[in-house]
């Protein structure tokens, strides 16, 4: 699987460690970068690598004291 330039949803939801549901969650809400060609939604691997490499951070509110 590693040559693939592009993986289905189901192999990004498992090389996630989530459910294929949540992947498709996530994917429609923008945080998992997905290309159409035809019916086929498919993330492209160098943008999957990109997003684990550089994780948008938690909104955690700080407290200050």
């Amino acid at each position: 699987m590693e040559d693939k330039l592009t993986l289905s949803i189901e192999e990004t939801a498992k090389l996630l460690g989530i459910g294929r549901n949540l992947c498709y969650n996530r994917v429609k809400t923008g945080e998992i970068p997905v290309i159409k060609i035809g019916r086929r939604l498919l993330v492209p691997r160098s943008a999957l690598e990109k997003l684990l490499a550089y994780p948008k951070p938690l909104n955690l509110a700080l407290t200050s004291k």
